[in-house]
């Protein structure tokens, strides 16, 4: 017992010094049942995408482009709730992987 609250003590030591960013990329390649649109946001805004304006024509379609390298990750924007789907989480997670971001 007493070890588990030693090494349940440090972990929480450790992510209190890891950034917000750092924490969110951890919490998403844990691929939670409950990730949010504003999270997947604000996690490929701190690799440099941005929400690419489409109009009011584009539906839930939306695109980030990386303005440094001009990538693009497209995807729906979820509409039954803001919860992200599985294969849209693999999908960004590919498209991260193969630019050298993660």
């Amino acid at each position: 017992m007493q070890l588990i609250t030693s090494c349940l003590t440090r972990i929480l030591s450790l992510s209190s010094r890891v950034g917000k960013a750092d924490k969110l990329l951890h919490r998403f390649l844990a691929r939670p049942k409950d990730f949010r649109y504003s999270e997947l946001q604000a996690l490929l805004g701190h690799f440099g995408y941005k929400v690419l304006k489409k109009g009011k024509t584009s539906g839930s379609r939306v695109a980030f482009v990386n303005e440094k390298t001009m990538h693009i990750i497209r995807l729906h924007r979820p509409h039954s709730g803001p919860n992200l789907k599985t294969y849209q989480l693999d999908l960004v997670e590919t498209a991260l992987r193969e630019e050298g971001h993660i």
